[in-house]
């Protein structure tokens, strides 16, 4: 099959090959996905830049995907062969060869219908994006009539929590950082949209909230917004985040989480618990079956350019997620 792969970290163009390589086989519990979409998260270009150690010799980039099943291993049903899918966890902890391929074999467990209505473009935006969004809103509880504080509402996670969390009956203010980002967040379906570059976010959420604050927050980063979270969420309220890149070693004030009594989540998808990922899964399913759905695709590039694609994520203008497709090349 056709894939990209590097086998020493760096800038995009001078490490990333195009070639042949081995066509997996699936084992056991596993399906061989055709890749129609392999899509391109932060982490993947990060890990593909360095400097951290690769973890593989070899290394085919990418975690998320859409396509259709072609095989199946032993002890994997019947019923998911033609079936059109989308998947998450390509290329993590465990697995060196990612979605930057025509083909990939991965755990059954790992893979999702994707219904005919939603194209293998958007499909490939879901993955990590979609799924760490889920577990960030719902790792505290159920959310229906609360409200709901999702920080960079606009962003690749953020834009997936706001829309989660208005499906599951939340009410939802969201930050952003311009006005067209706040264009895409409220779109999304936010009930308010503070730009936090220009606004005291914490004053438009208490005026918001009748000065009662929020519920549970959505949160982009953890460290950098620590102060102005703080002064936003009630007491026996809750914080989850999955970055904290403004402020990767914060200050936390005990004595003030202690007396609001916060619960504090930290959510990394890979080590998250099995159940919470199959919920995360069907309750995706059963959304992106809605119609009621914005599934952003910010870029589109053939397998042969995957460095373009790369560096389009790199650039911090995307507006969604960028994907590559095999199919293209």
């Amino acid at each position: 099959m056709k894939a990209v792969w590097y086998e020493r970290t760096g800038p995009a163009r001078e490490v990333l090959q195009f070639g042949e390589v081995p066509t997996p086989t699936p084992g056991r519990g596993q399906v061989l996905i055709r890749i129609h979409a392999s899509g391109v998260n932060p982490s993947d270009a990060g890990m593909r830049a360095g400097p951290a150690p690769m973890a593989y010799p070899r290394i085919i980039p990418n975690s998320d995907g859409a396509g259709v099943v072609e095989a199946v291993g032993p002890e994997t049903p019947d019923r998911w062969l033609g079936r059109r899918v989308w998947f998450y966890n390509g290329q993590r902890n465990g697995r060196a060869f990612g979605s930057a391929a025509e083909y990939i074999e991965l755990d059954a467990d790992l893979v999702t219908p994707l219904p005919e209505a939603v194209s293998f473009a958007e499909g490939a935006t879901l993955g990590i994006p979609c799924m760490t969004a889920h577990r960030s809103l719902f790792v505290a509880g159920p959310v229906q009539g609360r409200t709901v504080l999702v920080t960079g509402g606009a962003g690749a996670v953020g834009l997936y929590a706001v829309q989660l969390a208005k499906w599951a009956g939340a009410t939802v203010i969201a930050t952003a950082s311009s006005e067209a980002k706040a264009a895409r967040a409220r779109a999304a379906g936010a009930d308010l949209v503070v730009d936090y570059r220009r606004e005291d976010v914490a004053a438009r959420v208490r005026d918001f909230t009748a000065g009662t604050g929020v519920d549970h927050v959505v949160d982009v980063d953890f460290g950098g917004n620590l102060p102005v979270t703080l002064a936003c969420v009630k007491g026996n309220g809750s914080i989850a985040f999955y970055a904290t890149k403004g402020e990767p070693r914060p200050l936390v004030p005990a004595g003030d989480l202690m007396r609001l009594n916060l619960n504090i989540h930290g959510v990394y998808l890979p080590v998250s618990p099995h159940e919470a990922r199959r919920r995360a899964q069907a309750d995706i399913l059963q959304w992106i079956s809605t119609g009621a759905r914005i599934l952003p695709v910010a870029g589109r590039h053939a397998l042969a350019n995957c460095a373009a694609a790369h560096e389009q994520v790199e650039s911090g203008t995307k507006a969604g997620t960028v994907v590559v497709e095999p199919l293209a090349s």
